[in-house]
């Protein structure tokens, strides 16, 4: 049992060998590490398919699996196969002279601007944020801005430009890590960026340096132009940008209901066709497209809702993933923050240019400061918030009016399908994994494993994001935490006959497993992103060859039919996000690991008989309680007490 400890215990400390560079080695100009960053490889045809192969034993039967490996070793070794991969190297070439990765853009073009379903909760990430250090406020009644909530919400835009203007001067010190510096060319799209629906796919806006003065406000749907830095680039204090909040409340207040502008921003909820023919309508008109323009090169978008939600934690962070079936937001917009009248707030991202973990640094830096204190100017002379007036002649009138409506309807129902939850456990963090000798990250993957096996009595297809930024427009890779391992894992834990050094042992092998792949992905040498970019490759006549079976297969769809997708945006100190399951009868989980808690959610469909996000989130607060349990009496124990027991 000790020995089997010892093994346990030590394989989970094996580090790299390799130099580790200072952080003092690199410059602290943001940019640049960006030339002597190495580029995103193209793994071998071997190795993907080895890998591949690999992953799919636990999903499938003897027989499916021997049907599955030969439709692999056709492609890999046939010529189709070899040919993609020579196409795929002649690509990275093109892209290399463009300052990009060879997946970057074909990422960008398939992955996300193609995709023609609603982006509101298929695409888009939130978070909720921490309250402020003067916590909340109770509002004295409903519809009506507060106080407390614009003080706050200036003091964000505050510190966002700050953020914004040191990211243009290049001072915002580079992500290092032990093994050398990250890409931050991420960093580019978070500010004065725009999702823009168009056919046959959607494009991304983006400027960089942002040299934009103004942000996009809107209050209860009406959508204004609100200047935040002075005509000659001077900061404004919290005092000056709360009064131009404080009149575009006092502006849309004072203008009765029905004068008021429609909730265009409604149409960002819409399936992305629809809001790609109903903009072209609207832009055909040179006063909107004006108004595009503005809402597009604008910093950011900050909404002031008029009403505070439940504090309740299943309920709190909602408000920031839809707001109130998708009014009083612009969805499309690279980043808004959202504030609350009670001054509880939150983010919510357009998901195509960057990753969540990219804003969530920004986020990260601003709530660091808060109360923002007034460094700028409280003497700037800004031009007054300019309401955006939709122009909509007769003759659209009445036919944007129905589609508004079935926009809301169409919000409503994606909105009243998204099931998700929250789960803060106190009981532990990162330091007790640790003291474990266990990978906080591996840790928490078994526990999902364990947790849907023991739910459903099966295993499946499960998706980890994997940085790959220690390339040049690096991005992400697929993990599949399920494997052989992980599977044995879970069958040996549930066992009542097996003892716990078998326990212990079969959750050794599994997380080293998870860890191995963990690190090949991050260096870019996973399945998924090879596999992908092979497939884009392929004319349409080469995709019905017999040499391209394995994409024709089933069980490669299958295999990438994530019912567990998971994203890891540890630590979640300041912020804790969600975003929705990626397939209908799958859960989408978001978790963050810091020292003395763990804070995830839990998503899915309410459609789905299968799925049930409270109850998933039981058994998972159960498996962590059994971990928990076990790394105190078997792995903390002192070595007499442990073998004494055993």
């Amino acid at each position: 049992m000790l020995s089997s400890q010892v093994t346990f215990v030590t394989r989970q400390l094996v580090k790299s060998k390799s130099f580790i560079p200072s952080r003092r080695s690199y410059s602290a100009k943001t940019f640049s590490n960006q030339a002597i960053l190495p580029k995103l490889p193209i793994p071998e045809l071997e190795a993907t398919g080895q890998r591949y192969k690999k992953s799919l034993i636990p999903l499938l039967s003897a027989t499916d699996y021997q049907h599955a490996c030969a439709k692999v070793d056709q492609f890999i070794q046939g010529d189709l196969g070899k040919e993609l991969q020579q196409r795929l190297l002649r690509l990275d070439e093109q892209e290399t002279k463009k300052g990009y990765s060879w997946l970057d853009q074909l990422w960008l073009n398939k992955g996300y601007l193609e995709y023609r379903a609603p982006t509101m909760i298929n695409v888009n990430w939130w978070m909720q944020v921490k309250n402020s250090p003067l916590g909340l406020v109770e509002p004295s009644s409903q519809g009506v801005a507060t106080l407390f909530q614009l003080n706050r919400a200036a003091g964000f835009v505050v510190g966002l430009v700050d953020y914004s203007n040191r990211l243009n001067n290049e001072q915002i010190p580079p992500d290092v890590s032990r093994s050398g510096p990250f890409c931050m060319h991420q960093l580019k799209g978070v500010f004065s960026t725009t999702r823009i629906a168009a056919m046959p796919r959607d494009r991304v806006v983006s400027q960089y340096p942002a040299t934009a003065k103004h942000i996009t406000v809107i209050y209860k749907d009406q959508i204004f132009s609100v200047d935040v830095i002075g005509q000659h680039g001077e900061s404004v204090s919290v005092q000056g940008i709360e009064k131009q909040l404080q009149q575009v409340v006092n502006q849309v207040d004072a203008t009765p209901v029905e004068q008021r502008q429609l909730p265009i921003g409604l149409f960002t909820s819409e399936q992305r066709d629809t809001w790609a023919n109903i903009r072209q309508t609207l832009e055909s008109n040179p006063e909107n497209a004006k108004i595009f323009k503005d809402i597009e090169t604008s910093l950011f978008a900050l909404c002031l809702d008029d009403y505070s939600s439940s504090q309740e934690l299943d309920e709190a962070h909602r408000n920031m993933s839809h707001g109130r079936y998708a009014f009083n937001r612009w969805f499309d917009k690279g980043m808004q923050v959202i504030v609350e009248t009670n001054g509880a707030a939150g983010i919510n991202g357009e998901h195509s240019p960057v990753d969540a973990v990219v804003p969530l640094r920004v986020v990260d830096d601003v709530l660091s400061k808060e109360p923002i204190q007034d460094t700028g100017l409280s003497s700037v002379n800004l031009a007054p918030p300019r309401h955006l007036t939709w122009s909509i002649d007769n003759n659209n009138s009445d036919s944007i009016k129905q589609a508004l409506q079935a926009a809301e309807a169409n919000s409503k129902k994606s909105i009243d399908d998204l099931d998700c939850v929250m789960l803060h456990n106190r009981d532990y963090g990162s330091d007790f994994m640790k003291r474990a000798k266990i990978s906080p990250d591996s840790w928490m993957q078994m526990v999902f494993q364990l947790a849907y096996y023991r739910h459903y009595g099966q295993p499946c297809p499960t998706y980890e994001s994997a940085s790959t930024r220690k390339f040049l427009t690096g991005r992400t890779e697929t993990v599949r935490s399920c494997s052989e391992e992980s599977v044995a894992f879970t069958k040996t834990w549930e066992d009542k006959d097996t003892t716990m050094v078998e326990k212990l042992a079969s959750l050794e092998k599994a997380i080293a497993s998870h860890s191995e792949y963990m690190r090949a992905a991050s260096n870019g040498q996973g399945v998924d992103r090879h596999l992908f970019g092979l497939y884009y490759q392929m004319t349409p006549e080469e995709a019905q060859s017999e040499q391209a079976g394995i994409f024709r297969d089933p069980i490669y769809r299958a295999s990438q039919y994530w019912k567990l997708s998971t994203s890891n945006t540890s630590p979640g100190t300041q912020a804790w996000g969600a975003f929705g399951p990626v397939v209908t009868d799958g859960y989408g989980i978001n978790y963050a690991i810091d020292k003395e808690m763990v804070r995830l959610s839990v998503s899915s469909c309410r459609q789905a008989t299968e799925t049930d996000s409270a109850s998933f989130r039981k058994t998972i607060h159960g498996v962590m309680t059994d971990f928990a349990q076990v790394a105190t009496d078997y792995i903390l124990a002192s070595p007499e007490e442990t073998v004494a027991e055993s």
